[in-house]
C-alpha cells in the first residue's frame, strides 16, 4: 500500500462522490480502489484518482448513464472530448424534439397561430450510389443518438479503408418508429472509393432512383413537427399516381452546426416510378 493512498472518506471529500456512489462506481468497474485490506475490507485511493473520479462526478451531474460514462472515459483525453459533444449533442437535440413537440402540441389544444405553409414537393433525379450501412432497432427517444452513434462508426470505418465519406448522412426507416415502438432503421453513408464490409457495416449500392422529397429547415427536423412533411410528400405522391418503390427516408445533406434554424438541412424523401420510368420498364 502506498503512504500517499487515501481512505475512501478522504477520497469522497477529495472528490464529492459519497462512500455510496464510490461502491457503485467500484461495482460498476468505472472506478476500483488502489487496494483493499484482505482483513478489514477498508478501500483505499491514490492521489492519481482524484481527476478521474471528478470527471464521473460530473458526468453523472450531467445524468449520463454510467455505460455511456466508461464509453467516455475508455480512450485519451482527445477521444474522451469527441463522445462528450457527441453525447452532449444528442441531448440537445432531443431537448429540442420536447420543445417542439409542446409548440405542436399547444397549437392543435389552442388552435394558435396561421394556417400551416405545407413543404414543396418536388422530385429528385439521384444516381447509383456506393453507401456504408448498419441497421439498427430504436424507437423515437433512441432515433437521433443511435443515427449519430452509426454515423460516426460508418465515418470512421471508411476512412480507415482510404475512401472518403460523399457529405450525406441517410436514414432509412423499414417500419414505423414511433415515441412507443421501436421499428427497424438503417443508417447509410455515402461514400467514394473502395471499402470492406465490417462487423455489422453492410457495403452495398442504392440503384439510380427518382426520389418525392420536401426539404425542411434545420428548425423543423424534430418529432412531431418533421411528420408534416411526410404528410406532404404522402399527399403529393398519392396524388400525382406515383408508385413508391422503397423505404421512406430522410438524407441529411449539410451539418447541424454550419447552419442556422432557416437553412435547409435534411430532405424528406420517397423513392417512386415515374410514368417515364413505367414506360421504360
Amino acid at each position: 500500500m502506498d503512504v500517499r493512498d487515501l481512505t475512501i472518506g478522504e477520497f469522497g471529500r477529495r472528490t464529492g462522490l459519497s462512500p455510496k456512489a464510490l461502491r457503485l462506481y467500484e461495482v460498476s468497474g468505472l472506478l476500483r480502489p488502489a487496494s483493499v485490506d484482505p482483513a478489514t475490507g477498508y478501500r483505499r485511493y491514490s492521489p492519481e484518482q482524484v481527476d478521474r473520479a471528478r470527471r464521473i462526478s460530473l458526468l453523472r451531474q450531467l445524468d449520463m448513464p454510467l455505460a455511456v460514462v466508461a464509453e467516455v472515459l475508455a480512450g485519451d483525453d482527445t477521444e474522451a472530448a469527441i463522445r462528450l459533444d457527441r453525447w452532449w449533442q444528442a441531448q440537445e437535440a432531443q431537448a429540442q424534439s420536447r420543445r417542439s413537440s409542446v409548440d405542436y402540441l399547444r397549437g392543435q389544444l389552442t388552435r394558435s397561430g396561421p394556417a400551416r405553409t405545407p413543404y414543396p414537393v418536388r422530385l429528385l433525379q439521384r444516381p447509383r450510389t456506393k453507401v456504408a450501412g448498419i441497421t439498427r432497432d430504436c424507437d423515437q427517444q433512441s432515433l437521433v443518438p443511435t443515427m449519430l452513434a452509426c454515423t460516426a462508426e460508418i465515418g470512421a470505418h471508411i476512412r480507415a479503408a482510404g475512401a472518403e465519406p460523399a457529405g450525406e448522412r441517410w436514414l432509412l426507416f423499414h417500419g414505423h418508429v414511433t415515441p412507443d415502438s421501436e421499428a427497424t432503421v438503417e443508417v447509410c453513408v455515402p461514400f467514394t472509393g473502395t471499402v470492406e464490409p465490417g462487423d455489422d457495416i453492410v457495403i452495398r449500392v442504392e440503384p439510380a432512383q427518382t426520389l418525392a422529397a420536401a426539404t425542411v429547415p434545420r428548425g423543423d427536423c424534430f418529432y412531431p413537427k418533421i411528420m408534416l412533411a411526410y404528410d406532404d410528400v404522402t399527399d403529393h405522391v398519392r396524388g400525382a399516381g406515383l408508385p413508391t418503390v422503397g423505404a421512406p427516408r430522410e438524407i441529411y445533406f449539410a451539418e447541424w452546426c454550419d447552419i442556422g434554424d432557416a437553412d435547409p438541412f435534411v430532405h424528406v424523401a420517397v423513392p417512386v416510378r415515374t410514368t417515364m420510368e413505367s414506360d421504360i420498364r
